[in-house]
């Protein structure tokens, strides 16, 4: 028993994992599968799949590639426990807000995870790790749907 749980007789509380700016219970998923190198690996490999796919690859800047593979890369990076450049050049990462000019539907959802999946078990990643990063995958591709032909017609 700690000397907390001694004096009060309650458990102390667990600290949240703070990982590069602050103390952390362990290691973060970020420092886990190698840092930002890792997370640029994943962003690329993404994007070469992106850049394939006639649906998605018109929701990606054309012109700026290199810039959205930066963006995105340092954005899952500070997600999972890494430094938060991302935020410091860009602001809150406003995901609904970013991605509300694209028409994004069950259809975009799925293809976008299955080449973030694809890329994702390409670098062989510890099953613990995927499991995790396939889990925010998945909650941040639904939360980005904004269209459904169902409830708003075919013309809209």
């Amino acid at each position: 028993m700690n000397e907390n749980a001694q004096s009060t007789g309650q458990p102390r509380p667990m600290q949240p994992r703070m990982g590069e700016h602050g103390p952390a219970l362990g290691q973060t998923l970020f420092e886990a599968v190698g840092g930002i190198d890792f997370f640029n690996d994943l962003v690329h490999r993404f994007y070469n799949r992106v850049w394939e796919d006639e649906v998605m690859r018109p929701m990606y800047p054309q012109d700026d590639r290199e810039g959205a593979e930066w963006r995105l890369a340092n954005f899952l990076g500070q997600y999972f426990g890494g430094p938060s450049e991302y935020s410091q050049r860009r602001g809150h990462p406003r995901l609904r807000m970013r991605h509300a000019p694209f028409r994004i539907d069950q259809d975009a959802r799925e293809r976008w995870l299955r080449h973030m999946t694809a890329a994702l078990d390409e670098l062989e990643v510890a099953p613990l790790h995927r499991a995790e990063m396939t889990d925010y995958f998945e909650r941040a591709a639904t939360a980005m749907i904004n269209y459904n032909p169902a409830f708003q017609g075919p013309e809209s």
